[in-house]
């Protein structure tokens, strides 16, 4: 990666605003990023070199007439193959181009296209989000950079959107969460993700999952730029520049509470100690720490073990809008969809109940604390060879979304 590209995302904007760099020079680069791995990554499904110069250059011109559209003008960006993006198809994941009114940008890629950003792509993704793995029977799983001979899991189901990040060509990723889907492949490539409050950013011109669960979500390269992002994008800030001068310089006093052992107890390959290495650090940086159980947590690990709400959710979707895109589901992801036929109303609105019940108590943990502090994957990213079947497949991916679920 270039020296540029290796600058926070709030120091390229300033850059870029005083002319002293050229969003064509960031979009240069980051194709050259790409073409450096050859496409052996398989970040994205729709690789768009021309379109992401073209952005480039109307992000330059807007620069040089004294234009500052946002402060993503200029950026390279991937965004996640189940956001409706305008001049591109939309997949999902699947084997089959969707209808037209899945082209049709919502509010998010909106905010993004009027920014200016320079969109590198549409990433590859889960079939219609639904797994954690970075599985896709259609058109094979994405490979995790950090391990050149084993092909390990990326995470998912925003599978290419963390790939996207590690090799450089793009420095901001749009993804999906609804169980885990930005976190889990953020934690997975060493990205930060961040799973926005549900219906702070609307999930209009996305394809849905789960209406209870879904929100989008950014993966970026560290913290402050999923900050820079974050404002820039969200309809309640739209000021990046002066939201990061309000952002604490310290974290003295902040109140962190310190999960149970339920997110503790089975991770491997010494995760938890290094996660509690950096709670100590922020302590000892003048962090309060505190104890705090979340028993909560347990239940609604428990709901999703269960069958959760998604699947049924999901099914009712493509009954009503993709009925003819069940013949081809992914082999992994087909017995699921098929059990939710016989999932009971009864059933399905005990389940939401009692995430509602769980969800009501969580909240009042947070009266005497500012986070919960907790590992976020309790394992390493596993080959994917190691899996076959949906039995297996579906057994793995609980235990990877374990600590995710409960959010």
């Amino acid at each position: 990666m270039t020296d540029t590209l290796s600058l926070s995302l709030a120091e390229i904007a300033v850059l870029l605003g005083e002319g002293k760099l050229k969003a064509r020079h960031l979009v240069e680069a980051a194709i050259a990023n790409h073409e450096r791995f050859g496409g052996k990554l398989m970040a994205y499904s729709q690789w768009a070199p021309a379109h992401a110069r073209q952005c480039a250059d109307a992000a330059d011109a807007a620069f040089a007439a004294g234009s500052r559209a946002g402060p993503l003008q200029g950026i390279p960006t991937s965004i996640k193959d189940l956001f409706a993006v305008s001049g591109f198809a939309t997949f999902a994941g699947s084997p089959k181009r969707l209808p037209a009114k899945f082209e049709i940008d919502g509010p998010v890629v909106a905010a993004l296209r009027r920014q200016l950003a320079s969109v590198m792509g549409k990433t590859h993704m889960v079939e219609f989000a639904f797994g954690g793995s970075g599985q896709n029977a259609h058109y094979g799983s994405r490979y995790n950079p950090w391990d050149a001979k084993a092909h390990r899991s990326p995470g998912g189901s925003s599978s290419g959107a963390g790939v996207s990040l590690c090799e450089g060509s793009a420095l901001l990723a749009f993804g999906s969460d609804t169980a885990a889907s930005v976190r889990l492949p953020a934690a997975m490539t060493g990205n930060a993700g961040l799973k926005i409050t549900k219906e702070r950013w609307s999930t209009e011109g996305i394809v849905p999952l789960s209406f209870t669960f879904d929100t989008s979500g950014i993966l970026t390269r560290s913290m402050a730029d999923a900050a820079f992002a974050f404002a820039a994008i969200d309809p309640y800030l739209g000021d990046s520049f002066a939201f990061m001068r309000r952002v604490p310089t310290s974290v003295d006093g902040i109140r962190i509470g310190l999960a149970d052992s339920w997110f503790w107890d089975d991770c491997e390959n010494g995760i938890a100690d290094v996660v509690r290495a950096a709670i100590e650090k922020l302590t000892r940086a003048g962090a309060v720490l505190k104890e705090m159980p979340l028993p909560e947590a347990r239940e609604a690990y428990a709901v999703f073990c269960e069958g959760g709400v998604s699947a049924i959710e999901l099914r009712a979707f493509l009954d009503r809008e993709l009925p003819d895109w069940l013949a081809t589901i992914d082999p992994v992801n087909a017995p699921a969809l098929k059990n939710a036929e016989n999932l009971s109303a009864r059933e399905y609105l005990s389940r939401r109940l009692r995430l509602q019940a769980a969800t009501q108590s969580a909240a009042t943990r947070f009266d005497d604390i500012d986070v919960i502090a907790t590992p976020t994957v309790m394992f390493t990213p596993h080959v994917l060879a190691e899996e076959t079947g949906a039995e297996k497949f579906w057994a793995r991916n609980r235990k990877i979304v374990h600590n995710l679920v409960p959010a």
